[in-house]
């Protein structure tokens, strides 16, 4: 019989499926708040602060103590302490709770994922101010980030799997002609079998969004997850684990599947586990260096990244300049350039944007830029709700440091919180430098840091963006230009280069933001990732096929 919570959720998976392969705009999560209740933003902020000074509970193997120092980027102490496990006794549970989730089968299995997601959604507040005092996104970006957006890309991976999965099939009669002689006759059996324990390495900006393709991936598929949380940003993951540990119990299903891992920066614990040779996959989202090394170590291990790299514009020509403006302004500005998506640096030639007004120069579109950000910003109520707070220490001491970089265009400054008044809140910095100061634009710059790269042609803006897309990588490329032919040789170079490309926007969509089940997220064909979020092949090396065969 098939499990409840299969039968719940057939139609959703259905309808997943079907939005995988049409790839046009679906989400079954909202993301108008009204729809989750008129209390659910009161209820999410006192189910919060009820962590708060206070001990999280998670029955897991292995206690060796409790840990946990988050601090919230807006100045709100958090005290949250943590149960600290052995990631051995972790990984022994994890292998031990496997079986039972192999028998179950592709169909149940995907069932109790989609009932997890499920019931985050409904959490979905409580998660919002979790990420927002632990990441410093402000709270309606976190909602939507980390609730139904980050639901969303849980959901279509666990799509594709399930999807992959269901090509196979569970049993097969081969019968094969013999001429005169009888046939020859075999039933065959196939089973799915997972890959084993799966680590998610997760990062501290967007701990959902990043972090629930991996682990839906692996344990619909059939792996134990273990999620290693980042030790500034727990509780987002804490509360994930909390909640898929509780569905799995009540699906009847050992709910050591998933655990939660933390540590410290003075004692990491993110080599160990992943050299271990039990664990088979490994999702990471963060640094170069970091990921970089976890490719060339670990390799017992399918291992996932997405690091860095340098997001590239490159502007030529515009027919509504001041909306090319505007859009420039609210993506530079959203989470403070916190995002993998965020572009930096914007390459704009001395023959100047061609606009229907007539040509603006370089130096001027600089300016214009610089002051749409101002206007855009001008009302501290709105800029801090775009804005949000740096995570980070070490970004704040990137961006002053940057100041140093080029030509100033607009300085980055502190911005009051009316309610935050610790808030770690800056406005973007904008700088102009030339196309032979490499140093200032080739390497990754986290944070509101964004270079104006003047050029001698349009040709050595997009074969220059290229090359830094080549060498350094990117997850996203935009390019403003009403001629066709430049259109036609950025969609060449984005080929080349294997990076998602965005034409003239200048309305209400960003460069910047990724939709599930329609964009694919980074491509695995440049430096700053080596896989896509999501697609076949993101699922499809999480498990085997093994089968038997005899004669009938």
């Amino acid at each position: 019989m098939p499990h409840p919570m299969f039968e719940k959720h057939q139609s959703l998976l259905q309808q997943a499926v079907a939005a995988i392969e049409a790839r046009g705009y679906w989400s079954p999560y909202a993301e108008n708040p009204r729809v989750y209740g008129d209390t659910a933003i009161e209820d999410g902020r006192q189910a919060f602060e009820a962590y708060r000074g206070a001990q999280f509970y998670l029955d897991q193997p292995g206690v060796i103590d409790r840990g946990g120092a988050e601090v919230s980027p807006y100045g709100l102490p958090l005290n949250i302490s943590y149960p600290r496990c052995s990631a051995d006794a972790l990984i022994a549970a994890a292998k031990a709770a496997m079986p039972g989730w192999i028998k179950a089968g592709a169909d149940t299995r995907a069932g109790v994922c989609a009932e997890i997601l499920a019931r985050l959604n409904a959490r979905s507040f409580e998660m919002a101010h979790a990420v927002m005092h632990t990441t410093g996104q402000a709270l309606m970006m976190a909602f939507q980030a980390a609730g139904p957006h980050a639901q969303d890309r849980g959901l279509e991976a666990m799509a594709y799997a399930w999807r992959e999965m269901k090509q196979v099939p569970e049993t097969a009669l081969w019968e094969k002609p013999q001429g005169k002689n009888p046939p020859l006759k075999m039933e065959k059996k196939f089973t799915v079998v997972p890959r084993g324990v799966a680590l998610v390495i997760a990062c501290s900006t967007f701990p959902t969004w990043n972090g629930y393709p991996g682990i839906f991936a692996s344990l619909v598929t059939g792996n134990p997850v273990i999620v290693k949380a980042h030790p500034t940003v727990i509780l987002p993951l804490a509360i994930s684990v909390a909640v898929a540990r509780q569905v799995l119990k009540e699906a009847g299903f050992d709910p050591n599947l998933v655990s939660l891992l933390i540590d410290d920066a003075a004692a990491p614990v993110a080599k160990d586990i992943a050299m271990n040779p039990e664990v088979r996959l490994i999702d990471y989202t963060g640094s170069p260096d970091f990921g970089n090394w976890l490719e060339e170590h670990c390799r017992h291990a399918m291992v996932y990244t997405e690091k860095a790299g340098v997001n590239c514009i490159v502007v030529d020509s515009i027919d509504d300049y001041p909306a090319m403006l505007k859009n420039l302004a609210f993506t530079l500005s959203l989470y403070s350039g916190q995002m993998c998506t965020t572009p930096q640096t914007i390459f704009v030639s001395r023959e100047g944007v061609k606009t229907p007004d007539g040509v603006v120069s370089a130096e001027q579109f600089g300016r214009d830029l610089a002051n749409a950000v101002s206007q855009f910003l001008e009302n501290p109520a709105r800029a801090v709700e775009i804005l949000g707070a740096i995570q980070s220490p070490t970004t704040l001491a990137r961006l002053e440091a940057a100041h140093e970089l080029g030509e100033v265009l607009r300085a980055s400054g502190a911005v009051a919180h009316p309610q935050w008044p610790e808030a770690r809140v800056r406005s973007p910095l904008i700088l102009r430098v030339a196309a032979s100061d490499e140093r200032a634009y080739m390497e990754e710059r986290f944070g509101p840091i964004t270079l104006v790269v003047e050029t001698a042609t349009m040709a050595q803006s997009l074969a220059t963006a290229e090359r830094v897309i080549r060498e350094q990588g990117a997850i996203t490329f935009a390019l403003y230009s009403t001629n066709p032919l430049i259109v036609e040789h950025a969609e060449e170079a984005s080929l080349r280069v294997g990076v998602a490309l965005s034409i003239n926007l200048t309305g209400g969509v960003f460069v910047n933001q990724s939709a599930g089940f329609s964009d694919f997220h980074a491509t695995g064909a440049n430096p700053a990732a080596n896989a896509c979020l999501t697609d076949s092949a993101f699922v499809a090396s999480r498990f085997f096929v093994v089968q038997s065969r005899r004669h009938v």
